[in-house]
């Protein structure tokens, strides 16, 4: 089978979808299928270029429009891919951002339209559309509204046969639209391969990715300093990648409660790897209920590591459930208690995704 996957950027470690795409087209070409990658509106690019992206030994052909292309110009380079590709199925890798900064690609269902082929439409909704959430603002409920009507436009104009989300709480409000999509789990974007070594001297939490705002780092570290008798060495923290802005106020209060830290900033896929691996607790900073969306989150998961989330509150309007691969921090009622971790992995991943279009 041949699959083209349209994501918006494709440069490696600086989109977190393109490098999901692109493990999963590896794994794709690995079990004998044909997977190439073209990112729309590239904000790496500069010029269009058609190159060779590694990912797990193997080679990815990946297609890079500039996102300051002109759309007419876009279509035609789009085209002669196609042209060239002939796929059976176009997968979009829908994240509004991508396509727009302010998250309305108005332009995105007429474009797709015009795209001429005798292929076969997927979506994969990464992300769905703001205000949702209870604490969203009025600004956010209105431009939730105008995404709702991309998305169904979008929908409407490629005549999708398949749709995927990664999580129970996007189905549900898929769902509400008539918009019938099901459960695609993601893989994280840094692959497994280092090995656990020799138990370390610390009990390492390991924070990895960017850092989240109004996450209650501040408490959780409180209440973590309470129960640290139940831990028979030291706790560290780790932070690797890139963390952002709210790196230099955890590192405060990581010193005024004096606890060890260690800052490794951006490093290899094989030394992200290894550091999950020789970690004891992941700190996720996403939404609870975001959380199966979060690339960080599977990468974790992947390395069989137990994921505490510590964020801000994000409460659903309609569709909460219980997600039991995640430790759910509450101010004063911190009890860590290790789970056992079921393990999704790309091979799965691309199993389902393959099996399911098949029939189709």
């Amino acid at each position: 089978m041949e699959i083209l996957f349209i994501c918006g950027s494709a440069e490696i470690g600086n989109d977190g979808v393109g490098d999901y795409t692109r493990r999963l087209c590896g794994k794709l070409i690995r079990s004998g299928h044909e997977a190439q990658i073209l990112s729309l509106c590239d904000h790496q690019s500069i010029s269009f270029i058609s190159e060779t992206q590694m990912t797990e030994g193997t080679e990815v052909l990946v297609h890079r429009i500039p996102i300051s292309t002109p759309n007419n110009q876009r279509l035609i380079w789009l085209q002669s891919v196609l042209k060239t590709f002939e796929p059976d199925w176009i997968s979009l890798q829908y994240v509004p951002h991508s396509f727009n900064p302010k998250g309305l690609p108005f332009w995105l269902p007429s474009y797709l339209k015009k795209i001429k082929g005798n292929h076969k439409w997927h979506i994969m909704f990464h992300e769905l559309w703001l205000g949702i959430d209870v604490e969203s603002s009025i600004k956010h409920k209105c431009i939730g509204r105008l995404q709702q009507l991309i998305a169904k436009k979008i929908i409407h104009n490629t005549k999708t046969h398949y749709v995927n989300t990664q999580n129970k709480l996007y189905q549900f409000f898929l769902q509400s639209h008539n918009i019938n999509a099901e459960i695609l789990p993601i893989c994280g974007n840094i692959p497994l391969t280092a090995v656990k070594k020799k138990p370390i001297e610390f009990a390492q939490f390991v924070l990895f990715g960017t850092i989240h705002n109004g996450a209650p780092f501040e408490d959780f570290i409180v209440d973590l300093m309470s129960t640290s008798n139940k831990f028979d060495k030291p706790i560290k923290f780790v932070f690797i990648g890139k963390n952002g802005p709210e790196l230099t106020s955890y590192i405060s209060i990581l010193d005024n409660y004096k606890i060890s830290y260690e800052v490794l900033g951006i490093q290899s896929e094989n030394v992200i790897s290894q550091v999950l691996r020789d970690s004891d607790f992941g700190i996720s900073t996403t939404p609870y209920y975001q959380s199966e969306k979060s690339g960080v989150y599977a990468a974790y998961r992947e390395h069989q590591l137990n994921t505490i989330c510590v964020s801000r509150e994000w409460t659903p309007i309609k569709g909460q459930y219980v997600i039991p691969q995640i430790i759910r921090y509450e101010k004063n009622n911190l009890n860590i208690i290790p789970i056992d971790i079921e393990v999704s992995d790309t091979q799965n991943m691309a199993s389902q995704f393959i099996n399911s279009i098949f029939v189709l």
